[in-house]
């Protein structure tokens, strides 16, 4: 009987840094096949392009790892991954910025055969260090997210000072004091810190929430939304810019993530980018395809979001002669 696959659940909150790991982890010469399943939480999806070389549900990478895009139900992937001819040496699982960790472990002890081909390796929480502190209390799957955590992972630390990141560790030790924390900048991090960790403990898991197993004790927070738009128009850089900038000083404290693919006029390369609040980066990547249909895709997650105004302000981009 072969061993069984080791499973790495990677969470953490809405922009803490997960997709950015994700990618490190892909490219790094590991030399391991890994299965990655992706989930995101939006109207429109945009995560799946920002995985690097992510066109396919399953494929190989060019490093040998191998990258499932979720596109329906968990076990339906993992169904899939069990008639594989050749054995998988991880399997990978990235979360919404909304989720909740347990119902995801609660999959791996629902099903017998599941219990038997996978093991729980390590969950890996991403901390978003400039930002945590806003949802840690009114969020409880922020809260959870560190909780059920074996590995977390203090990120974006170029943004607080020494002291700040002193102190927020010993708070998030007081919600979970056996993890290993580990502080990183653009989620560099060595890739055996997290596969083949070893961490995942269920008792430790029973400590901090009893009903883990519990599928009836989950719920979501009803008072965050999604909203997303799509114009195939070509957009004004400048006119970007400039409301964007407008809607982050009156809106940033209501928008918890966003993101998107633009399609600039006489740009050819796709113009990225992605926020956290009041946070905003840009920049062109890659060249779109030949045969790849230029559209522009947004997506806000956040609460209070106006979606008639947003709407709006987004076609008010809109490039004009």
């Amino acid at each position: 009987m072969n061993k069984p696959t080791p499973v790495t659940i990677l969470t953490g909150f809405l922009g803490s840094g997960k997709t950015t790991l994700l990618n490190r982890l892909l490219t790094e010469n590991h030399g391991k096949k890994i299965a990655v399943i992706e989930n995101e939480y939006g109207e429109i999806g945009i995560d799946h392009d920002l995985v690097i070389n992510s066109d396919e549900e399953l494929f190989e990478m060019n490093n040998g790892c191998i990258c499932c895009s979720v596109r329906g139900d968990l076990l339906r992937i993992l169904g899939k991954l069990l008639r594989r001819k050749t054995p998988l040496d991880a399997v990978l699982i990235e979360t919404t910025g909304l989720a909740d960790p347990g119902p995801v472990i609660q999959t791996f002890y629902a099903d017998e055969e599941l219990q038997t081909r996978f093991s729980i390796d390590a969950i890996v929480t991403m901390v978003d260090t400039k930002h945590v502190l806003q949802h840690l209390e009114k969020d409880v799957e922020c809260r959870k997210q560190i909780g059920f955590a074996d590995i977390v992972l203090l990120n974006k630390t170029d943004l607080v000072s020494p002291a700040e990141l002193d102190d927020l560790e010993q708070r998030l030790k007081g919600i979970n004091g056996f993890a290993r924390y580990y502080r990183t900048k653009d989620a560099a991090i060595e890739p055996e810190k997290i596969f083949g960790a070893g961490a995942f403990d269920l008792n430790k898991k029973f400590e901090f929430d009893p009903k883990v197993l519990d599928e009836t004790a989950h719920t979501h927070n009803d008072s965050v939304s999604s909203v997303g738009f799509t114009l195939d128009r070509p957009l004004d850089i400048n006119k970007i810019d400039h409301w964007m900038g407008k809607l982050l000083r009156e809106k940033g404290g209501d928008i918890f993530r966003m993101k998107g693919i633009l399609n600039i006029e006489g740009q050819p390369r796709k113009f990225v980018f992605q926020g956290v609040h009041m946070l905003f980066d840009g920049r062109p990547q890659a060249p779109w395809g030949e045969s790849e249909k230029r559209q522009s895709r947004i997506v806000f997650i956040g609460q209070n979001l106006d979606r008639a105004a947003l709407q709006k302000g987004f076609e008010s981009c809109l490039f004009t002669n």
